[in-house]
């Protein structure tokens, strides 16, 4: 409703500003065309009054100049320019405009008979005229614009309101698997190929979700319980006295693939259920999940003259799932460890923060801009490139800030920095 509304009034303000512009234009040039016609017959009629009198003054010398309302007359002889006015001695033959005694003239000057001539045309009712004129052209055009404006605000009102109806129909659709119906009862207009165009997306769009619901419920079950029964068969596996330590390697190797496995999956799957209730009421302990991950990742070590230390300074717990948080941190220790052959890493938990640091051989300038890109892989990466995008994904869902700073040769720092209240 109320894009709707904003939608109407841009309409009718756009067809009052161009009925307003369109008005505008026709009251000027209606105005000027009407001034000019008047001026040109106001010195028409002087010309003809000025002529006459002369004329009239050749036959009979004594003859007096007209003086009405509208007309006025003056005579300057070089014997005598005692009648007349200042402003009028000083104008030269031809046409002037001129005020005299307060009031504004048109005044034509001829030469004849060694005599000057000046008639003078009252122009205060003309200018009145024009006043009122200009005064019903000013409300001509308030009143076409007013007209354009009710006129724009109906007629957006018969556009929108299929298009209205339509967007009604969409946001008001199942997401459930159902056809939205959102071309029944259209035109076949524009709207109503646009709702076909709508119907048919929705309907690809409802088999899409069904889909991924299915493929995410068969995960679950699918490849949990066989990465279950390989972990569990590892485990078992390692109790036997007669392994020797090669084999005994090798079934923790399997046994640690499954357990990241798992977590994996356990991750995506919990990205797949955004926004629901399980992961909006989640809580876990920052310092905890730290520590697991230390742990979980000593086995790196193995061979290289590189130590792992955490630091925790504060304990915090996180409105967050505790797999995802465990995802994103095993990844940027399991990068750490990977890029370092000999010096320190260091996991620093604190109340708003976990920072990563080596001293490892970083990252290549070429490759720091896109770590976070799926599938990216740096030219010393081992991985698949899916690690730190799915780290990104996971901050991105709970608003916290992923940054890392590397040089080659001297080390990387990842900060992860937590949502504050």
């Amino acid at each position: 409703m109320e894009i709707r509304r904003s939608l109407r009034v841009r309409v009718a303000s756009a067809f009052a500003l161009f009925a307003g512009g369109i008005a505008l234009a026709l009251a000027m040039v209606l105005f000027f065309t009407a001034h000019n016609l008047n001026q040109r017959l106001i010195d028409e009629s002087l010309r003809a009054e000025l002529e006459d009198y002369m004329s009239r003054r050749a036959r009979n010398p004594q003859s007096l100049p007209p003086t009405t309302v509208s007309v006025r007359g003056f005579v300057a002889t070089s014997a005598d320019r005692r009648d007349i006015p200042p402003v009028l001695a000083a104008l030269s033959p031809g046409s002037h405009q001129i005020i005299l005694d307060g009031v504004f003239y048109q005044t034509a000057v001829a030469d004849r008979g060694g005599s000057r001539y000046y008639m003078l045309f009252n122009e205060t009712r003309q200018r009145h005229r024009e006043q009122r004129f200009l005064l019903v052209l000013g409300g001509g055009m308030l009143i076409m614009i007013l007209f354009s404006a009710v006129g724009g605000w109906w007629l957006a009102g018969r556009v929108t309101s299929p298009v209205t109806a339509l967007a009604r129909r969409v946001r008001e659709a199942s997401s459930e698997g159902e056809a939205p119906g959102l071309d029944t009862d259209l035109s076949e207009d524009e709207v109503g190929a646009l709702a076909h165009a709508f119907e048919h997306y929705a309907t690809r769009l409802n088999a899409f979700i069904a889909r991924e619901r299915s493929f995410t419920a068969d995960v679950s079950h699918e490849l949990r319980t066989p990465l279950a029964v390989i972990q569990g068969a590892a485990e078992v596996l390692q109790g036997d006295d007669k392994m020797n330590e090669w084999q005994r390697a090798r079934l923790e190797r399997i046994e640690r693939a499954a357990r990241e496995t798992g977590g994996l999956i356990a991750a995506l799957l919990s990205l797949a259920r955004e926004g629901t209730d399980a992961a909006t009421h989640a809580e876990c302990d920052v310092a905890a999940v730290a520590r697991e991950a230390v742990e979980k990742h000593r086995y790196l070590l193995s061979g290289k003259d590189t130590r792992l230390e955490l630091e925790i300074h504060a304990e915090s717990t996180l409105a967050a799932e505790k797999v995802l948080l465990a995802i994103v941190l095993d990844n940027l220790v399991r990068n750490a460890l990977a890029f370092t052959e000999v010096g320190e890493v260091k996991l620093r938990v604190e109340a708003t923060r976990v920072i990563v640091t080596d001293t490892g051989r970083g990252i290549g300038a070429q490759d720091i801009g896109h770590i976070f890109q799926r599938h990216y892989k740096g030219s010393g990466s081992q991985g698949v490139g899916i690690g730190l995008s799915l780290v990104k994904r996971i901050c991105e869902r709970y608003g916290w800030e992923i940054a890392i700073a590397s040089r080659e040769g001297e080390g990387t720092v990842a900060e992860l920095v937590f949502a504050t209240a």
